[in-house]
């Protein structure tokens, strides 16, 4: 059964939330100015290289984040210029609730939100995760380390040398050099590594950055639509 939660519940089940997720971690918030302890919070979850996404809905607070988010490398940003929405959710747990990942919010304002557990209420916790996929569809991929938002699989090549500079792990979707022979970052390696499985399914294309779906793999990480094109680079 669905749970309500005051200001302070909000904050307590949050930071639950996030230490509690081992595949995914959805922060979905028009405002964005994180706390120390969910920066925290989060360079912990990279270490398990699960899926991070945080999506926001106002320019102006990108910069305020800019530097710290330059700084980690595991956490995809996205840009939905008609976000109100408030919701955060894990594999097992969601929170919908008035409060932004925001300082102020957290500290100062009068807050409120449900709580949702999969495992107490798997249909309305799939209807939420559907409603949070569909707003990351129609969300932006954005550079962190350029103010305005573009979509993350637009390659941009040198005009002198032909050459992609820029891949993206197939576990976590970040950016790292392109080089289909160390197609993940070292914390995803490390994961993967403990099995050592060439054909086990990842989640992006290292040349575009899309979402593959599990059709990618270490053996293939790059989606078959993107082979040709990624080839007459790797072959240069």
């Amino acid at each position: 059964m669905a749970k309500f939660l005051d200001t302070t519940g909000v904050s307590h089940y949050l930071q639950n939330l996030i230490n509690n997720s081992n595949d995914k971690l959805y922060l979905i918030s028009p405002y964005l100015q994180i706390n120390n302890q969910i920066k925290l919070s989060l360079l912990d979850r990279i270490k398990f290289a699960i899926d991070i996404v945080i999506i926001y809905g106002k320019n102006d607070d990108l910069k305020k984040e800019s530097e710290w988010l330059n700084s980690v490398n595991g956490i995809k940003i996205l840009f939905h210029q008609d976000l109100h929405a408030k919701c955060y959710l894990n594999e097992n747990e969601a929170i919908i609730t008035s409060m932004n990942l925001y300082m102020f919010s957290q500290q100062n304002n009068v807050e409120m939100g449900i709580y949702v557990s999969k495992s107490e209420d798997k249909d309305l916790y799939e209807q939420i995760a559907k409603e949070v996929e569909r707003i990351k569809r129609n969300s932006k991929y954005i550079s962190q380390k350029n103010e305005n938002p573009e979509v993350f699989g637009s390659q941009k090549l040198s005009s002198t040398k032909n050459y992609i500079s820029v891949g993206y792990c197939i576990r976590t979707g970040v950016k790292i050099p392109f080089n289909p022979e160390k197609p993940l970052i070292p914390e995803a390696f490390k994961a993967w590594n403990k099995y050592g499985d060439v054909n086990y399914p990842e989640k992006f294309c290292h040349y575009s950055g899309e979402s593959s779906n599990g059709e990618t793999s270490v053996a293939k990480p790059i989606l078959k639509k993107n082979w040709k094109k990624a080839q007459s680079f790797t072959d240069k």
